[in-house]
């Protein structure tokens, strides 16, 4: 069985007895998806006994990467090649699925894009390692202005896709006819940021994702980043706290 989820944080309790008893009657040859916002966050996370409580828990995890993920610690896993794409052990049943690749997985393919634009830094993006560093988050703080984001504490370039994983997602496209069972990401494709969500939010991802949309063959599309459960049309699955299992 596959089951898929949305943003956790590093909050793992969804995934308790109580609050997921039909994990019971799942082994390790089941799976559940994350789509984003996994919660690699800072030092002590990755030595965390969270990890070890998924680890520990009868089905495997798979996850992709969202916004809100430590890339500096997640750069430090290497890559190993697991169901026909590229992926990081976090725990032997912790697996990041990466960017740009398409996986068989219970004989269906899953094409991953992760990556999101962060949408809480109105107040701008500081860098610790510039002299004026402090002065300007003390100024922010002073007058309540709490909607930035720090650079290699709670920010990270690498939350948006670079050209070389962009060419990446072409190239695996190119490579299955651009035909493929389930597309897994933390944001949506353009037309259903704007067009559903009536959210500003076009950047490069959102406008490749619809790009996919428009030109790919899908059964289906989950996503996360926008902590709702929504089902939009027949094919689309916002996740937040739901945990469902893959549509047949």
């Amino acid at each position: 069985m596959i089951y898929i989820t949305g943003d956790t944080h590093g909050d793992y309790t969804r995934f308790t007895n109580d609050a997921f008893p039909l994990q019971m009657t799942l082994t390790k040859n089941d799976y559940v998806i994350i789509c984003g916002d996994f919660g690699i966050w800072d030092n002590s996370k990755i030595e965390n006994h969270n990890f070890d409580f998924l680890e520990s828990r009868p089905f495997t995890t798979l996850f992709i990467d969202g916004n809100h993920e430590n890339y500096d610690l997640l750069g430090r896993f290497p890559v190993s090649e697991w169901h026909g794409g590229d992926v990081q052990f976090i725990r032997p049943s912790v697996i990041h699925l990466m960017r740009g690749n398409l996986y068989d997985i219970d004989g269906k393919s899953f094409f991953v894009m992760g990556g999101a634009a962060c949408h809480d830094i109105q107040d701008g993006i500081l860098d610790p390692k510039k002299k004026d560093y402090h002065r300007k988050k003390a100024r922010l703080n002073r007058h309540g202005r709490i909607y930035y984001r720090v650079k290699g504490i709670s920010w990270w370039e690498q939350e948006m896709p670079s050209d070389e994983e962009y060419d990446k997602a072409i190239e695996t496209l190119d490579n299955c006819g651009w035909s493929v069972d389930y597309v897994l990401t933390h944001c949506a494709p353009d037309f259903i940021v704007e067009g559903v969500f009536r959210i500003a939010e076009h950047n490069r991802l959102t406008g490749f994702l619809g790009e996919i949309g428009r030109k790919c063959e899908y059964k289906n599309w989950f996503f996360g980043h926008y902590h709702r459960d929504l089902k939009v049309g027949d094919k689309f699955y916002l996740l937040y706290n739901q945990i469902i299992p893959l549509p047949e």
